[in-house]
């Protein structure tokens, strides 16, 4: 039987399904049909009645009818569902009370190693498949479990409200498809920043519990088996979020621009006679990406890449690229 999410009996099931197919019948007929004593007939045809499933005349014998399935059973299903809902969320909430008060009593609990990828795809699946409120990343060059572009997983926590702020560091972009992967999370609504070096691999979901490497290893299908570690609350938790803030603090945003491109700086101010191709090539310059991957991007060759920076380096008198970045600032060409 499958109407008992919406409290109603086997018993009482057989009978409605009977008056839904028969229209009108009296309780001697449903008795017959069904191999009830009367007694119980009338018993179950009174309890359909009271919880809105059936209606009866008033003469004897009194006939009964059912009540339309989506008036009288949608409405208890989705009370059904809302209750097993609010359930789920206070199973939830003494599960991980249940948990806070083993790590704070076993310190072995604060922190579980995870050998080999599947297991660690498996882990930051769950963890930003169970995020509320925001997601961390720290997202190095060379994957070591999930390639860039295949995490749909924050496409999904995303659409569901949850922040993406996520730190590339510039060697990421080398990869083939990198960039647009990139611009792929940024239209989704990934807010993110470039830095040219990260120290470690790095997830962080609601500020409660954290992924990183325990030992290098494993990179782009190596044959070593990475080993990693996930933290909850502790004090090193915390180290690892303010790592992540001072980094985050420093490093370069990432938008889309006008064009469709990604595009280095949140604003470009008076760019004197600088042309929007060179402002988009200095403003992933300056996030850190390489010239092959801003030459992919922009679709451009690597040698008009470097023919360009070149041109702006001697336009403002730089000799190196840094150079470059800080007499750009200056100008308020990013």
């Amino acid at each position: 039987m499958v109407l008992e999410a919406a409290g109603v009996s086997p018993d009482e099931e057989s009978v409605y399904q009977m008056l839904v197919t028969s229209g009108r019948a009296t309780s001697g007929d449903i008795a017959q049909r069904a191999g009830l004593a009367d007694a119980e007939t009338e018993r179950i045809l009174d309890s359909l009645v009271s919880k809105g499933l059936a209606s009866h005349t008033d003469g004897t014998p009194r006939v009964f009818w059912a009540a339309p399935p989506e008036v009288a059973l949608l409405p208890r299903l989705k009370r059904s569902a809302d209750a097993l809902d609010l359930a789920r969320l206070e199973a939830a909430r003494l599960i991980e009370s249940y948990r806070e008060t083993v790590r704070r009593h076993d310190a072995g609990q604060l922190l579980e190693v995870i050998t080999g990828a599947e297991a660690l795809r498996q882990h930051l699946r769950q963890i930003q498949q169970s995020a509320r409120n925001e997601m961390l990343w720290l997202c190095k060059a060379q994957y070591v479990a999930m390639p860039s572009g295949s995490n749909a997983e924050e496409f999904e926590a995303l659409a569901r409200g949850v922040s993406y702020r996520v730190l590339y560091e510039k060697a990421f972009f080398d990869d083939e498809g990198a960039v647009d992967n990139a611009m792929a999370g940024v239209r989704a609504g990934e807010v993110a920043r470039a830095v040219p070096h990260l120290p470690l691999r790095l997830a962080i979901a609601d500020r409660a519990v954290a992924i990183f490497p325990l030992v290098a290893g494993g990179p782009h299908g190596s044959p070593e088996e990475p080993t990693t570690a996930l933290v909850r609350d502790s004090n090193l938790l915390a180290a690892l979020i303010a790592l992540f803030d001072r980094y985050w603090e420093g490093a370069v945003p990432l938008h889309i621009d006008g064009t469709g491109t990604l595009a280095g700086t949140d604003g470009v101010g008076a760019a004197d006679s600088l042309s929007a191709t060179d402002r988009q090539l200095l403003s992933l310059l300056v996030a850190g990406v390489a010239d092959k991957a801003i030459a992919s991007q922009m679709g451009l060759s690597r040698r008009t890449v470097q023919r360009r920076v070149q041109g702006m380096m001697e336009r403002v008198g730089a000799v190196t690229r840094m150079q470059l970045a800080w007499h750009a600032a200056r100008r308020e060409w990013l």
